[in-house]
C-alpha cells in the first residue's frame, strides 16, 4: 500500500543527508574560523607594530601585565605569538588526533578566555554614542573572542567525548579477548 509516509521517505532521506553535508561544512568553517584568527595574530607578534599594540591589553590588565617584567615587551610578544600558532596547528591536527584536540582545545580555550576578560578592564564602550551597549573599536575586535572561547570549548569538549568513547571501546575489546581465552 502507497502512503504518504512512504512517498516523502526518499526526500526525507534527502533533507536529512543535506543536512549531515552542512553540519560536516559548518565544523570546517567553524575549525577555520578560530584557526586563522590564531595564525594571522599569532605571526603578527613577531611584528614591532604588534609587539607596539599589544602594550595596552598587557599594561592594563593586572593578570597578564606580569608577562613584560618576566619576558621584556617583545619577549611577551613572541611568547604570545608562540603560543598561538602552536595553538592554530593542534587545532589543525585535532580532525585527525584526539590528544590534539584536547590540547589545543584547553589552551585555545585558556586563550580566548584571557582575551575575552581583558574587557572588563579595557575601554570597550564608544562614548560619543552613549557607551554601553555600543563597542567603540576596541570592543569590536576583543569581543569576537567570546565565539572563538565557545569553538574551543566545543572542540575541548569533543575531543574529551570522543577520548572516552576510544577508551570504552578498547576496554569492550579487551574484556571480549579475555573472555575468549
Amino acid at each position: 500500500m502507497f502512503t504518504s509516509a512512504t512517498a516523502n521517505a526518499p526526500f526525507v532521506a534527502r533533507i536529512n543527508q543535506a543536512g549531515y553535508h552542512l553540519a560536516a561544512v559548518g565544523r570546517a568553517v567553524t575549525l577555520l574560523g578560530v584557526v586563522l584568527p590564531l595564525l594571522l595574530i599569532g605571526i603578527l607578534k613577531f611584528t614591532a607594530i604588534e609587539i607596539e599594540a599589544l602594550r595596552p591589553f598587557v599594561e592594563n590588565t593586572p593578570w597578564l601585565a606580569w608577562l613584560y617584567p618576566a619576558l621584556g615587551f617583545a619577549g611577551a610578544s613572541y611568547f604570545l605569538g608562540v603560543v598561538e600558532l602552536l595553538t592554530a596547528l593542534l587545532l589543525i591536527a585535532s580532525v585527525r588526533s584526539v590528544w590534539a584536540g584536547l590540547v589545543g582545545g584547553a589552551i585555545g580555550s585558556v586563550i580566548f578566555a584571557l582575551t575575552s576578560s581583558t574587557m572588563i578592564t579595557l575601554p570597550i564602550w564608544e562614548t560619543g554614542s552613549g557607551g554601553f551597549p555600543f563597542l567603540n573599536g576596541l570592543g569590536a575586535f576583543l569581543i569576537k573572542d567570546v565565539a572563538l572561547l565557545g569553538v574551543s570549548l566545543v572542540i575541548l569538549g569533543g575531543s574529551l567525548q570522543q577520548l572516552v568513547s576510544d577508551l570504552g571501546r578498547k576496554i569492550d575489546r579487551g574484556d571480549e579477548q579475555r573472555i575468549e581465552r
